[in-house]
């Protein structure tokens, strides 16, 4: 009775398995964010190279007090330069794809931006 099973399963399992699709990922760079302009802003933040380009990747462990329309970019030597997306929640792990055009190489900050005011909320350098 076990072995009319046996069939099923060998044509099950390597269905199953081609269909987990294992992402590789390189970590090109990686900071501590730290507050700006009276904001506590927290946790580590990597540059991540996947199968669909360049990620920023805010750690399990970030955080940001509350600000009006905060935002992440990339800047380089104190300067914010480019937004990248808005920021999808005030805490936790996040990630936002670079678009294409992006080259890394031109930036070494991360920054959390406030669009309303034009300040930044915390930054970390790669």
């Amino acid at each position: 009775m076990k072995s009319k099973y046996l069939p099923v399963l060998l044509i099950a399992l390597p269905l199953l398995f081609a269909s987990l699709q294992v992402q590789s990922q390189d970590v090109s760079a990686t900071g501590t964010f730290s507050g700006d302009n009276k904001h506590v802003t927290t946790g580590q933040v990597s540059l991540v190279k996947t199968d669909e380009g360049m990620s920023i990747v805010l750690g399990a462990d970030f955080s940001l007090d509350n600000a009006p329309y905060p935002s992440v970019g990339l800047g380089k030597d104190g300067e914010f330069l480019l937004d990248i997306a808005k920021l999808k929640s005030l805490s936790g792990e996040q990630t936002y794809l670079l678009p294409a055009s992006v080259n890394i190489s031109d930036f070494n900050e991360i920054y959390i931006w406030c669009e309303k005011f034009s300040v930044s909320l915390g930054s970390a350098k790669l």
